[in-house]
């Protein structure tokens, strides 16, 4: 294997670029064997989003990845608890990360020092009266796993946020660790008492603050490959003060890229040998930890992209769900995809190049067969000459 200059402290952009992309699991080959769980434990957070057109985000993340998994297997694998043997143990559980994220239950005891600060400031201000939040646990202990529709109603007879006593209560039991959340049923959070879903190895908040904080800047170091102090400490939604009280003792290791114009670390196994192996061609939701970052996404790939489901409709420029399209290690276009019927529906196709065209008909067609399309209709495109040439290849 070709070995990056030593000592490993000057990388240009494309070395860079290449490591980020090596890191998110999109140079090489993948850990076939581990599946999803090996995605989600390399990664070491999925996000969670309501949206759902080709399917939900934490969907996406592996099949970006490992190619058309079985979308029961995704589901199965971050939640299916049973062994065969003993108690169920889920092998995920839901916490505050970037966002709501799906998380190894490996790093339960690693995000005490956020459950410790939730105790001491409740994110949310919402006046409990006398014994609702005891009534929750008490009843989780008594009928065990339930959704907030089980424990009394989610929402009150006002606006969707007009949340319920017993939600909030069971929202404040999680955020406190007290609750856990090891599955979504029907995209609802389904809520167990700690004590009975995390192993009793992994159950406790014994680490302080900075051990914490050590081990997340340094996965997310590792998750990243290479990043700036924002890139690394935004992956969990540190604070920047709390990625400087750590970072010397992380292991990672401060280099320079070109056209950065900030400092930057590195994990050491990520400079260790040059990116080799194929590059995945896919579509990329949104909220993939690649380019969930703005600022990063345009610094790595020269890309601007934006989330336009929040933009008014007649503003929007790619359209309500753009996924990026990834194909030899760089993004060259997006589309915007629906689905009627069998019919895979590219509403708006936005390509950067015309050599852009053959890998997101590709894409398309591994996608729609994905999820059980077996056509794929182009609506509108950025650059209409190419409108017969994209249909060709997709034919």
């Amino acid at each position: 294997m070709t070995s990056l200059p030593s000592p490993a402290i000057d990388l240009s952009a494309d070395e860079a670029r290449r490591i980020a992309l090596r890191a998110q699991g999109f140079i090489g080959a993948p850990d076939r064997r581990s599946g999803v769980r090996g995605v989600l434990r390399h990664l070491g957070a999925v996000q969670l989003d309501t949206i759902s057109v080709l399917a939900r985000s934490h969907e996406l993340i592996p099949y970006a990845r490992l190619g058309a998994v079985g979308r029961d297997r995704v589901e199965a694998a971050y939640w299916d608890s049973r062994t065969g043997q003993g108690p169920a143990r889920p092998h995920a559980f839901e916490y505050w990360s970037h966002a709501a994220c799906i998380l190894p239950i490996e790093e339960w005891p690693h995000f005490a020092f956020r459950r410790r600060a939730y105790r001491t400031r409740p994110h949310w201000h919402h006046d409990l009266s006398d014994g609702a939040y005891d009534q929750v646990i008490k009843q989780l202990r008594a009928e065990g796993p339930l959704t907030a529709t089980e424990l009394g109603g989610a929402k009150n007879k006002g606006e969707w946020w007009d949340w319920s006593e017993s939600k909030i209560a069971v929202e404040r039991a999680l955020m406190y660790g007290e609750v856990v959340c090891t599955e979504r049923r029907s995209w609802k959070r389904v809520y167990d008492l700690a004590e009975r879903a995390v192993p009793e190895t992994l159950l406790h908040d014994d680490l302080d603050d900075a051990e914490c904080l050590r081990r997340l800047v340094r996965q997310a170091g590792e998750a990243l490959g290479v990043g700036t102090r924002a890139d690394i400490a935004d992956y969990h939604r540190l604070k920047g003060e709390q990625f400087d009280a750590v970072v010397a003792d992380t292991g990672l290791v401060p280099v320079t890229v070109q056209g950065w114009d900030k400092p930057a670390w590195a994990a050491p196994e990520a400079l260790e040998s040059a990116p080799r192996g194929r590059h995945r061609t896919t579509l990329l939701s949104p909220f993939d930890s690649l380019i969930w970052e703005r600022a990063r996404t345009e610094r790595i790939f020269g890309f601007t992209h934006r989330l336009e489901a929040y933009v008014p409709k007649p503003k929007r420029i790619h359209g309500y769900f753009a996924m990026p399209l990834l194909a030899g290690g760089k993004l060259l276009g997006r589309v915007d995809p629906a689905r009627e019927g069998s019919t895979l529906v590219a509403k708006q196709v936005s390509l950067d190049t015309p050599k852009a065209v053959a890998p997101m008909a590709q894409a398309l067609r591994e996608a729609a067969s994905w999820v059980g399309c077996d056509s794929v209709r182009v609506e509108r495109m950025n650059r209409p000459e190419l409108t017969a040439e994209l249909t060709a290849a997709l034919a």
